[in-house]
């Protein structure tokens, strides 16, 4: 049994994003010293969006540009 390019990208990347924003989150609402991981947040976010659209390339790659004859 195969499983798809897109299903797989999804699975990845909600297991990630969970994996990455629980800790952060936990600290962050526990920990005294947490909010100043909120000044972390923002980048955290972004690098998450960067990879799940790395994982939109890889499921669905762009065409090769035309070749020039």
């Amino acid at each position: 049994m195969t499983i798809s390019r897109p299903v797989m990208a999804t699975l990845f990347g909600v297991i990630v994003a969970f994996a990455v924003l629980t800790p952060l989150i936990w600290l962050i609402n526990t920990r005294d010293w947490g909010i100043f991981l909120m000044l972390l947040a923002p980048f955290v976010i972004y690098g998450l969006i960067h990879a799940g659209r790395r994982l939109a390339e890889w499921v669905d790659p762009p065409p090769p540009p035309p070749e020039d004859d």
